[in-house]
């Protein structure tokens, strides 16, 4: 059977699908979208047994079946560690879950408020007072990162690891705001997106 990733690469797909060039896996790239599409929609019926969320993204590894993103990610670069994407060491490991942690508690969902009011949603959508809260919200958590940065390229040393790929595929579309206060964390964003796997990704987020 294989790998088969479920979902689009301008969702949360995005980090399942730079991990997997990351890697260098071969998968399948299962289109599924929130459409109202019987065959492609993540709200078909027939979905709901793959994940019961009704939401992307989620992967079958030869029958076994893993939602949430970040989680994915783990599992994949741990299935794979001779990649080197996986941190060695059971400290290192902790660390990663750490992060990843932290991203899901502390910065994606004031980031991406900010992102639907900034970025994403049509013009006569955004509420500006919205998108300025979440920029409120998330100056503490990058003081916090751009501290930990200084003296280091990555999140663990100065390897790059799943732990970077995790926080920087949430922080993707952070380019486009001012991260000037924050020059570590400006300058370790870029250069985790200038990475080829992620270049290809972010073509197929933008096509």
């Amino acid at each position: 059977m294989g790998l088969k990733i479920y979902g689009i690469a301008r969702s949360r797909a995005f980090r399942n699908l730079w991990a997997a060039g990351e890697l260098g896996l071969k998968y399948e790239h299962v289109l599924t979208d929130f459409s109202d599409n019987a065959t492609t929609s993540c709200r078909a019926p027939g979905f709901k047994a793959i994940n019961p969320n009704a939401a992307v993204p989620v992967i079958d590894d030869d029958g076994f079946k893993l939602w949430e993103s970040l989680a994915i990610n783990l599992y994949l670069a741990k299935k794979h560690g001779e990649k080197g994407l996986y941190p060695k060491s059971l400290q290192d490991e902790a660390k990663a879950w750490q992060w990843a942690l932290w991203t899901a508690t502390s910065v994606e969902g004031p980031f991406g408020l900010w992102q639907s009011h900034a970025l994403m949603l049509p013009a006569e959508k955004r509420d500006p007072k919205q998108a300025a809260e979440a920029l409120q919200k998330l100056a503490g958590p990058l003081k916090v990162l751009d501290d930990h940065l200084k003296g280091q390229q990555y999140l663990i040393g100065n390897r790059f690891t799943v732990a970077d790929l995790n926080l920087a595929s949430v922080m993707s579309r952070a380019t486009q705001m001012d991260l000037s206060a924050t020059p570590n964390v400006k300058a370790w964003l870029q250069r985790c997106l200038d990475r080829p796997a992620a270049q290809a990704t972010l073509k197929q987020r933008a096509g």
